[in-house]
């Protein structure tokens, strides 16, 4: 049997291809090596994943956040070592997740926009470059925490519009410690920066929260997509909550800028697990 993963900061999903093709599948919370200790990964897979695997596991195609470095790389192989003694582990950073699923075999630039971003150009086979993702503080262009970020600084300063304002401040009764405790002391800040794009979607209709969204966008092609030499002429593919619901929103700034952008995906997992299904 084959076990697939995809985790990014808020879950992590795993499907589980048997040898006839048939396909299973599980949810867990999801890991990221920079801000989380392992055994918070070791209590993902004992708790909430091994009461869910029924056959013997051969082969672990694992893609995670925070995986682009190989000691991170070894240290999450290590862990499923542990359980799955006798299966091939491979362990991948998300964006050959998402280069994988949006491409399959066809060259492309892969684009990652959820809690955070990134991008890269895939030649069909593997990642060939990659513009550097420096993460929420210093960038993260179009992401949920992204715009979480600048909505919370309007909020705080009352540069909201004053209807919008009352709506945030009904929505999230949090008074301003209270935030900066959440933004600055949690585990994980850029979850809970990446929980209030839903505020945005639910009001994108109201001028700035489309201003927010379009110009949040706007940066991630400039800063990301056009560093990418055949940027206006290959297929660029995104995948992502923040992509998936804002995608009206996303090709409009993509056809402004005269790019060509395909497909748009809540999330890689069934697109992995076509791409390993036909590997097999």
């Amino acid at each position: 049997m084959i076990l697939i993963a995809d985790s990014g900061a808020s879950k992590t999903d795993w499907r589980m291809i048997n040898r006839s093709g048939k396909i299973e599948q599980a949810q867990t919370l999801g890991y990221n090596p920079y801000y989380q200790p392992i055994d918070q990964l070791e209590r993902e897979i004992t708790e909430g994943l091994l009461p869910q695997v029924k056959s013997d596991i051969d082969q672990i195609f694992y893609y995670g956040t925070g995986c682009s470095s190989e000691k991170n790389r070894k240290m999450i192989r290590q862990v499923l070592e542990r359980y799955f003694i006798d299966a091939h582990i491979e362990v991948w950073h998300d964006l050959l997740a998402a280069a994988r699923a949006l491409c399959g075999t066809e060259e492309g630039i892969a684009c990652i926009l959820g809690t955070g971003s990134n991008s890269c150009y895939y030649d069909g086979k593997k990642i060939i470059e990659n513009v550097t993702s420096l993460g929420y503080v210093l960038a993260d262009e179009g992401s949920g925490a992204y715009f979480g970020k600048y909505l919370l600084a309007d909020y705080l300063r009352k540069d909201l519009p004053e209807k919008l304002w009352d709506q945030f401040k009904k929505r999230f009764p949090m008074e301003r410690d209270e935030i900066l405790d959440r933004v600055y002391r949690d585990e994980m800040p850029s979850r809970f920066l990446g929980s209030f794009s839903h505020f945005l979607f639910q009001h994108l209709k109201d001028p700035y929260c489309y201003k927010l969204v379009y110009e949040g966008f706007d940066q991630f092609f400039e800063k990301n997509i056009k560093k990418y030499a055949r940027h206006g002429e290959v297929k660029i593919h995104f995948v992502g909550s923040v992509a998936f619901y804002f995608s009206n929103v996303l090709r409009q700034v993509a056809n402004d800028k005269k790019l060509i952008v395909k497909n748009i995906l809540e999330s890689p997992i069934s697109g992995l697990t076509l791409f390993h299904n036909k590997a097999n």
